[in-house]
């Protein structure tokens, strides 16, 4: 397996991620022109994770994303179904509680999580509304989520400008720098069909999160959705 089919099966696309682990990393960087970083500092701040706070980190991969949380003293739980991302991360931060787990199904209590935060890994799990729902679950009664994805932008000629970068110059640019390009021309094709920034408001207002809200990055190519318990 190379490359997950659109209808994400968990195990085609665990395994394309375990084919990217090693380079998963460069290769965002690279590919988002270097935008990958400040998305991450803008999620720091939504979360803002204090001291002795618990935080899950779902689609945490390598755990590149759980570090400003651990930064500021949180308690942070690196949670993703690739064994291979886990496997890297491990070894790249052996002091880190790194757990294997299904975002449709965590392994984890109820009203465990002082805050909980998924960054562009929401539109690869197979059952979304399941996975919101799960978030709820195990977050505590007052907590907070951050959910960090690709989205639409929201200027029209930026927009067909985007699109195109992704099919067209996305694929080439991969197999220069991944190991598995494969994997990139399905994660293009799974942003392309993931919902608009108020159709995810709406959905986390279904899963039982209040006051949703969102803000773009970038122009719309991401939004940043947050809700409270």
């Amino acid at each position: 397996m190379t490359r997950a089919s659109l209808d994400k099966q968990p195990h085609e696309v665990a395994s394309m991620f375990d084919d990217v682990a090693e380079k998963y990393d460069l290769t965002n960087d690279v590919l988002s022109l270097g935008q990958a970083r400040a998305w991450r500092k803008a999620v720091a701040r939504a979360v803002d994770a204090r001291p002795a706070q618990k935080v899950l980190d779902l689609a945490a991969g390598t755990a590149t994303s759980s570090q400003p949380f651990a930064r500021a003293g949180a308690y942070v739980v690196p949670c993703d179904f690739s064994l291979g991302m886990l496997r890297v991360g491990k070894r790249r931060h052996p002091w880190m509680p790194f757990t294997a787990g299904d975002g449709t199904k965590l392994p984890f209590k109820d009203d465990t999580f002082d805050a909980v935060t998924i960054s562009f890994g929401l539109r690869n799990i197979q059952d979304t509304d399941q996975a919101l729902r799960e978030l709820y679950r195990v977050t505590k009664p007052g907590g907070r989520v951050v959910i960090c994805e690709f989205s639409h932008p929201t200027w029209t000629p930026f927009r067909t400008v985007y699109t195109e970068y992704l099919m067209r110059a996305l694929p080439p640019v991969a197999r220069a720098v991944s190991s598995n390009p494969d994997a990139y021309v399905y994660l293009a094709e799974s942003i392309r069909t993931w919902p608009a920034q108020p159709e995810l408001a709406a959905r986390l207002q279904g899963a039982g999160w209040q006051k949703v809200a969102w803000r773009d990055l970038t122009g719309g190519i991401v939004a940043l959705h947050r809700g409270i318990k």
